[in-house]
């Protein structure tokens, strides 16, 4: 496809600093990876001497791979294509010495920073995970702003922030000893390299000759310094984004950095790739209209040559559970009547929370579905825990799933039992069950070790026993609790809430089961043993299918979803309170919460739903939530609400009739 007249300028612009303003499915990969081609193939510059950055490794990866099959592999070679964190750690390893770090450095993630900081804050927040992950936001938003350690202690306006200023200082301290850095450190550190050491500076500017930033609008305060540094005055650089689909401000970027680039580059030449290629002219007008509502840095409108399209339909449910219903049987009504694949259709959500009851009826229904850009129901970590369980008490055998909860929650079964009841069922030939319940392992363990392994067998073996006598979904309720799992997940979960949430998962898995036990008019009664094995195919499946390929629906956050396009797409829970989020609402944020449905309604090809519940389950009370205002936000004659419908015309009638029995035709020549 030929580049249009906008793309084209934004390409072979090279004499100073490019703003390209990209609105969303306006193709600004495509303006990239053909600028880094015009760049090497005429212009003379070797591709050594560019530079592409982004902010996540998926995306450098598809740019790289675009950029190669451009120019070709042997053509591309040397060229720098990374993340900026990646960036950043390159410009470390080469100015080891000069910033004070030996070779061989630790790299802190999260679990590694809040183990530090809940040491050294011991005394005055005794093991507070608020208090400790309040912190560790703090110290990481002042490293975002090229706050030094004495910098903050300086500027502390009161009491707490002088506390958290001090234990800034330590923290830094303690990884310069440990030869550490943490995520920011790898921004931070370059960022004042090459502030403050003019020879650094020099070496990477002769280094990157040419500098393409994407998603620029997701830049913090180090980043834009980060590029400006590199740049210097020939500002020779492009910078690619889109001031409507800035949603991450939570972590530090700035929006702002948009304007920042007029003040800073007096000769910045703006481009605005307005043509959109995604979505129908309907679902850009509504889109359109929807951010008019924000305050722009940058004026544009987006236009589209493509057909209008159908109206963008809200669906109304009485309840969560209600509204699931309602968008599964939507989207199986629009699949039979226009004869397309389940990998077409999406459903978007403001909250991971909320994906729960769509992956239940998916399952129930066996409509393969996968979860993107967040962690599956089968993938949260207590739900693995919980499997396990249900697994051994199925299976005794299965010595994976019993590895997993011998000692979680802990029991006093400690790694070096565990290995002596390993090698003892080597020795036997026996399963790790089978070993715990022999009575020779007594010889081989420890008294009190042994007393909690057989705690542990008596209590297996005990709840099975119960399963087959009684209501086995009581049973197993009565066995989470003698557990201790409730209090187990308190005790590891990084806050209160989250507890809660994982607290609540445990309960929707049980009352899944307990649905299962019982069948309904779509699936037989099933026994426990038939619901492992199910459930845990349902997990194999999710795990082993290829993203690109499989066709099932897709779930995911309305952050995970920037950057993707579906044909048809399902914006759920659009209400006071979910979209725009509560949070937001309360810190009076509500440009954001736009931007990120902008986001939405832009991932649409073809067609568009809503859909919003009138009661819904907030922290175990029924609340009654408003519609969001941004349905109200959008075109009226663009949006029809469920009880609007218009009914069809005899002739519309025919034609759908006529249209739903030749798909029925090809669903049995097919088969």
């Amino acid at each position: 496809m030929r580049l249009n007249p906008a793309q084209q300028s934004a390409v072979e612009y090279v004499s100073g600093p490019c703003l390209v303003l990209a609105g969303a499915g306006s193709g600004k990969t495509r303006v990239i990876t053909n600028k880094i081609a015009y760049l090497v193939q005429t212009c003379g510059y070797k591709p050594s001497q560019i530079a592409a950055v982004t902010f996540t490794n998926k995306a450098a990866r598809e740019m790289k791979e675009r950029v190669a099959q451009t120019l070709g592999k042997k053509e591309s070679r040397g060229l720098k294509v990374s993340t900026f964190h990646t960036l950043g750690l390159n410009i470390i390893k080469k100015h080891l010495s000069v910033l004070g770090y030996k070779a061989g450095f630790s790299l802190f993630d999260d679990k590694d920073q809040f183990s530090l900081l809940n040491d050294l804050s011991e005394a005055d927040f005794d093991g507070d995970k608020d208090a400790i992950n309040s912190l560790i936001r703090r110290i990481s938003a002042w490293k975002n702003e090229l706050v030094l350690p004495e910098q903050a202690v300086a500027s502390a306006q009161d009491e707490v922030a002088k506390l958290d200023a001090l234990y800034y200082q330590e923290y830094t301290r303690h990884l310069k000893a440990y030869n550490a850095l943490d995520f920011d450190d790898l921004i931070l550190l370059p960022t004042l390299l090459l502030r403050d050491n003019d020879k650094a500076r020099e070496q990477w500017r002769s280094a990157i000759q040419y500098l393409l930033v994407d998603e620029y609008q997701d830049t913090n305060t180090s980043q834009y310094q980060l590029i400006k540094l590199i740049v210097g005055e020939r500002a020779r650089f492009t910078v690619v984004g889109d001031d409507d689909q800035s949603i991450y401000s939570w972590r530090g970027a700035q929006p702002k950095n948009l304007l920042l680039l007029n003040d800073d580059f007096p000769e910045l030449k703006l481009v605005k790739l307005e043509q959109n290629y995604r979505s129908s002219g309907r679902i850009l007008h509504a889109a359109n209209i929807l951010i008019q509502n924000n305050p722009h840095v940058f004026e544009k409108r987006l236009f589209s040559d493509l057909h209008y399209g159908e109206t963008l339909k809200v669906l109304v449910a009485k309840t969560e559970e209600h509204e699931a219903e309602k968008v599964i049987a939507e989207m199986l009504a629009h699949r039979f009547m226009h004869d397309t694949q389940y990998q077409q259709y999406a459903i978007l959500y403001r909250g991971n929370h909320q994906s729960r009851v769509f992956e239940k009826l998916l399952m129930k229904n066996r409509i393969p579905y996968k979860i993107s850009g967040g962690t599956s129901f089968f993938g949260r970590t207590e739900i693995k825990d919980m499997m396990a369980y249900l697994r051994v008490l199925t299976n005794h055998d299965d010595d994976t799933a019993l590895l997993r909860i011998i000692n979680t929650p802990h029991r006093g079964i400690g790694r070096a039992s565990i290995a002596k009841v390993g090698e003892f069922a080597n020795m036997h030939g026996c399963s790790l069950f089978e070993a715990m319940c022999h009575q020779s392992l007594s010889t081989v363990l420890a008294d009190k070790s042994y007393q909690s392994v057989q705690a542990f067998v008596r209590l297996v073996v005990q709840t099975e026993d119960n399963i087959k006598r009684a209501e086995p979904v009581v049973v197993l309720r009565d066995f989470v609790k003698i557990l201790g799992i409730e209090e187990w997940l308190f005790s590891q979960s990084a806050s209160p809430k989250a507890a809660e949430m994982a607290m609540a998962n445990v309960s929707t898995l049980f009352s899944w089961v307990n649905d299962m036990l019982k069948g309904d008019a779509l699936e037989a009664p099933m026994s426990l043993s038939e619901i492992v094995q199910r459930l845990c195919l349902r997990d194999m499946m999710e795990r082993s299918e290829d993203d690109n390929d499989a066709d099932q629906v897709q779930l995911m956050t309305l952050h995970a979803s920037k950057g993707l396009e579906f044909p048809y797409v399902f914006l759920v829970g659009m209400e006071e309170g979910l979209l725009p989020h509560q949070s937001s609402i309360d810190e009076e944020n509500i440009d954001e919460e736009r931007r990120l449905a902008y986001v939405g309604l832009t991932r649409a090809q073809e067609r568009l739903f809503f859909s919003i519940a009138r009661e819904r389950r907030q922290m175990g009370e029924i609340i009654e939530p408003e519609p969001s205002r941004f349905l109200y936000e959008l075109p009226h004659d663009d949006v029809e609400w469920e009880w609007q419908k218009k009914q069809d015309n005899p002739e519309q009638r025919k034609q759908k009739a006529e249209k739903g029995i030749a798909n029925l035709k090809n669903l049995f020549s097919e088969d």
